[in-house]
């Protein structure tokens, strides 16, 4: 069998690089199995990243605000810059050309109509064709998901999936589903080792929490949550907004001895390694890498359920993780909180339960999707 042909690939992403979040991290581990076997090229405005096999092509960013503006932006430069010269264009972002776009989030216009009453709905359609934002936004996805021979569109999880297809019906047929994989460890870091890398202290239970959006992905309530398990402790990754807010709350909470902010971290690897479970009570993810990743470094995890993270549905309860129904429920997450911490057999259960529920989700395996998927893009971009 003769090698797939070496394939010139754009790859746009505004930022590019692992400290950014879930689909910032997708599309760099995306891009680099590729660049084994293609020549890629990464369009972007922020690049935090480097990979020998990678070229990256900086894109100016003259309208840091309004954000609309600066999408619009972003799009007309890089068709312009790829327009000629390559095979396959990969976008990440809401552009009209791309041959494979993929989506992260729930589509715009779904989150625009979904759950609203027949006045709601035509206030909304006020709204939309009066407010340039709003409607740049939508002719942008719009564009995006128009139906095209030689276009695919790929969804992060099975939840995007559904809600794409619901707010478009003709992407149906073209229509992947490729979820996160996950780099599976050679060894793990000692937990002693970690602690004192990161300044953490050496004999303590230790919760994790890895998140930008701190509200969004359930700090709150796990603060909360946290007052009511004694001897816990907690390390905080990631550079949530209104840090201030969060130190209060952890202050009148009695709870500043005990919650070690250590902002956001490049590599997560130690923190895992210095963690004994993962917590991620995320008021909605489509998907959350986190928790493929905690499992993956052998963390028992604790996780919203399907209705608010997209992972939740392969999980099971009590066999490969512990699942929150509400994560507005602080009694029920201090109850699993503190099951964890008084029940070492449930802490090695989950921990084992990770390595076969990993081993088959790699990002090696997502990249084979997707080289399958750029193989067919580029068959029907050159059939008569």
């Amino acid at each position: 069998m003769s090698p797939p042909q070496r394939l010139r690939i754009a790859v746009l992403n505004r930022h590019f690089g692992y400290r950014f979040g879930g689909a910032e991290r997708y599309a760099a581990a995306i891009a680099e199995a590729l660049a084994s076997t293609h020549e890629v090229h990464v369009f972007a405005q922020d690049i935090e990243h480097h990979h020998p096999g990678i070229t990256y092509h900086p894109v100016s960013r003259p309208f840091k605000r309004p954000r609309w503006v600066n999408q619009l932006w972003f799009a007309l430069q890089t068709w312009r810059m790829t327009r000629r010269g390559f095979d396959v264009v990969h976008s990440h972002e809401n552009t009209w050309h791309g041959h494979v776009q993929t989506v992260h989030v729930r589509p715009f216009r779904m989150g625009l109509f979904h759950g609203l009453s027949t006045g709601k709905r035509w206030l909304r359609w006020l709204s939309l064709f009066t407010s340039p934002r709003l409607i740049t936004y939508w002719c942008l996805e719009a564009a995006r998901f128009s139906p095209q021979a030689d276009r695919r569109v790929v969804a992060t999880s099975s939840s995007v999936m559904l809600e794409t297809v619901a707010a478009y019906p003709h992407t149906a047929s073209m229509m992947e589903v490729i979820p996160p994989g996950v780099e599976l460890p050679a060894s793990r870091l000692p937990a002693a080792a970690a602690r004192a890398a990161l300044r953490l202290p050496a004999d303590v239970p230790l919760a994790l929490f890895v998140g930008n959006d701190f509200d969004k992905k359930g700090l709150p309530t796990l603060l909360e949550a946290l007052a009511q398990t004694s001897g816990l402790h907690l390390a905080v990754v990631g550079q949530g907004r209104h840090l201030e807010r969060y130190q209060q709350q952890m202050q009148a909470l009695g709870l500043t001895e005990r919650v070690h902010l250590l902002g956001s971290l490049t590599d997560v690897t130690p923190a895992y390694a210095a963690a004994d479970w993962l917590v991620h009570p995320t008021t909605e993810d489509t998907y959350a890498m986190v928790v493929l990743e905690a499992m993956a470094h052998g963390l028992p995890v604790i996780v919203t359920s399907a209705r608010h993270c997209g992972i939740a549905a392969e999980l099971q309860h009590g066999r490969t993780a512990l699942i929150l129904d509400d994560p507005l429920d602080t009694e029920a997450l201090a109850q699993l909180l503190r099951s964890l911490l008084d029940d070492m057999a449930l802490r090695v259960k989950l921990a084992q339960a990770g390595e076969p529920f990993t081993k088959n989700r790699t990002w090696r395996s997502a990249a084979a999707h997707y080289e399958a998927l750029i193989q067919s893009v580029q068959k029907s971009s050159t059939s008569p």
